[in-house]
């Protein structure tokens, strides 16, 4: 079983997205709370992959066309460190 840690800033971004990615973003918990990352590189409509750049070390995970979720692996925690949730915009604030 893997824990999700969403940093502070994520519960306010939260409040303002679509119902509909909002949805998502909870099935999106589902998937990796019971099978981890590997659960989401079997779901193609995810897009899951590694960002580079700035981002270097972090993954990116499809809601919808325009919004991703961002976060990072913690090994040795068994945790997901979820980062970002946003409009397709990578860049580092």
């Amino acid at each position: 079983m893997w824990a999700i840690y969403e940093h502070r800033r994520v519960s306010k971004q939260l409040d303002n997205i679509p119902r509909d990615v909002l949805k998502k973003y909870e099935k999106w918990k589902d998937i990796v709370m019971i099978s981890g990352p590997a659960g989401l590189k079997k779901i193609k409509g995810l897009h899951d992959e590694c960002l580079s750049g700035d981002w270097k070390g972090f993954r990116s995970s499809r809601l919808n066309q325009q919004y991703r979720v961002i976060y990072k692996i913690e090994k040795d925690q068994i945790l997901v460190q979820v980062v970002n949730v946003t409009p397709h915009d990578y860049r580092r604030k």
